[in-house]
């Protein structure tokens, strides 16, 4: 079985999702996403796989989504191509296992999953 997570280093909440799946044994294939950026199609499938639209993925905090984008109607194509283009707007970790998936953050999220796909 093998699990990926999509990483971010730099954020905390992605650095605690690895180090549990560290913690309890797996080794998960870790995508640093900001490093190798992924295509839109590829964002769309992950995004499939944990049941999220783009607009449910977007870090509305960001000072880049709030400079350019807050308040504008996007598509969710066009999201889904924002996205791809400024990953870092991503919503993060994203844990994958075959075909299933989950956001995790909250961590419980991440420890449901698990449990759900009986990975631990």
């Amino acid at each position: 079985m093998q699990i990926t997570i999509y990483h971010n280093n730099r954020c905390r909440k992605s650095r605690e999702g690895l180090n549990y799946l560290l913690e309890k044994g797996l080794r998960p294939e870790v995508i640093e996403y900001l490093k190798t950026p992924l295509s839109p199609q590829q964002w769309q499938k992950i995004f499939a796989s944990i049941g999220k639209k783009p607009s449910e993925m977007v870090r509305t905090q960001e000072a880049l989504w709030k400079s350019d984008y807050k308040g504008k109607q996007l598509s969710e194509k066009l999201l889904l191509d924002i996205l791809a283009e400024h990953p870092k707007l991503i919503e993060r970790p994203i844990v994958i296992q075959d075909q299933l998936g989950v956001l995790a953050r909250p961590l419980d999220h991440l420890v449901e999953f698990l449990e759900k796909i009986d990975a631990v």
